[in-house]
């Protein structure tokens, strides 16, 4: 790898985000701890990866020239996508001009900020095993493709959404309208698109972060971190632990299919993979080329956190996948929308024992949008669960 040169200097390695939420927060930190220069972007001022960082630069990241003025202007040495919500096809003809790295490959952004680009290579290209599926443009077409064999229950989701937004599950006709709605409200983008997935009876699902590092040789390795159990309420991340018990053929399985699709988007770097699993079968279900919100787990369990973990992989240093206790994770909601808010029970938190608690710094808060999170170490993964969600209730957030 190039050597790192010293920040706000001449010689300095800069790294821009794109998107500077809690994840991309994270991610500047590490990057930061290693000398890196770090600029973060996202569509709001004061976003929490801006509160960190070396420079904040608010632009509409979907807007292909505000995107390309901000690259030339800046010349960072990679840029690393956090969100779904860029304009992609600009990336890749940045990329193209060598203009700029991204990460793992504008290609690789490209395919995953839309679940249509990544079903169709995981299941069409790369003969993954995924659940049944469809693409409907209209009312008319998702009804015909319950219809015509996915059948319920089903569940709907836009093809471009995050953390669960717009998703529905269907047990029969009457859900269908409510369902169509849903995604239209739900979506990152205007136009009406969704996939339609056949229910799988699943025995759990879990995250397999997947990291593509150098090795001592230079070549490209893929590793492993522990399995992610994790919880979901409407397709949102609520609570996650490390490690999750799976049989030995199923995690062979788990892995095999995690490798072929980062093998395929290439490049360096952090993947969370998400899969479902019953007895030794596995389907492929999403991947997201950066941090996961489930692997934030990883910030009590693992040496190296999946935050670190991408920072050294994308820089082309060493990486250390190994697990340094059980734990587990639970999501702190803003629970009343205002801005400015306090937050009240952070110290009674942290009196439950082996606790850590991430408030995100977030400006504005939601009925339901994420604004910290509890951790628990615990070798007992049930006992850290249940103290993980005692901490996360703890915390209350109130108008000042």
């Amino acid at each position: 790898m190039k050597p790192i040169g010293t920040p706000l200097s001449a010689h300095a390695t800069r790294v821009m985000l794109l998107g500077s939420g809690e994840l991309g927060k994270e991610v500047l930190i590490a990057l930061q701890r290693l000398g890196v220069e770090t600029i973060a972007v996202d569509r709001y001022e004061n976003a929490p990866g801006q509160q960190v960082a070396h420079h904040a630069r608010t632009i509409a990241m979907s807007d292909p020239a505000q995107l390309r003025a901000l690259i030339e202007a800046e010349r960072p040495a990679l840029v690393v996508p956090e969100i779904e919500a860029i304009a992609t096809p600009e990336l890749e003809r940045l990329e193209a001009e060598g203009v700029v790295r991204v990460i793992p490959t504008a290609r690789a952004a490209r395919l995953t900020m839309d679940r249509e680009g990544i079903r169709r290579l995981a299941a069409e290209t790369l003969g993954l095993p995924t659940s049944p599926y469809r693409f409907c443009d209209s009312l008319e077409e998702l009804q015909a493709a319950i219809d015509a064999g996915i059948g319920y229950p089903c569940v709907v989701k836009p093809v471009m959404s995050s953390s669960g937004k717009g998703q529905s599950r269907l047990d029969g006709p009457q859900d269908v309208q409510a369902a169509w709605d849903h995604a239209m409200a739900g979506g990152r983008v205007s136009h009406g698109r969704v996939i339609v997935e056949g229910f799988i009876d699943f025995d759990y699902e879990i995250t397999l972060l997947t990291v593509r590092a150098l090795g001592a040789a230079g070549q490209v390795e893929t590793h492993f971190c522990d399995p992610i159990g994790h919880l979901q309420v409407r397709g949102d991340y609520v609570e996650s632990w490390q490690p999750h018990p799976m049989r030995p053929a199923a995690l062979a399985e788990a892995q095999r299919i995690a490798r072929a699709v980062t093998e395929d988007l290439g490049g360096q770097g952090l993947f969370g993979v998400e899969l479902f699993v019953r007895g030794d079968q596995v389907w492929f279900s999403e991947v997201s080329p950066r941090p996961h919100d489930t692997g934030m787990v990883t910030m009590c369990t693992q040496w190296q956190n999946e935050f670190e973990l991408h920072a050294r992989a994308i820089l082309g240093l060493p990486v250390d996948t190994t697990l340094k206790s059980a734990g587990a994770s639970a999501v702190i909601y803003g629970g009343v929308e205002a801005e400015g808010l306090v937050f009240d029970g952070v110290d009674e938190a942290l009196r439950v024992p082996r606790s850590e608690i991430r408030l995100f710094g977030k400006p504005e808060s939601f009925e339901r949008r994420r604004m910290g999170v509890a951790l628990v170490r615990d070798e007992d993964v049930e006992k850290a669960r249940e103290q993980a969600r005692l901490a996360a209730s703890k915390v209350r957030l109130r108008r000042p």
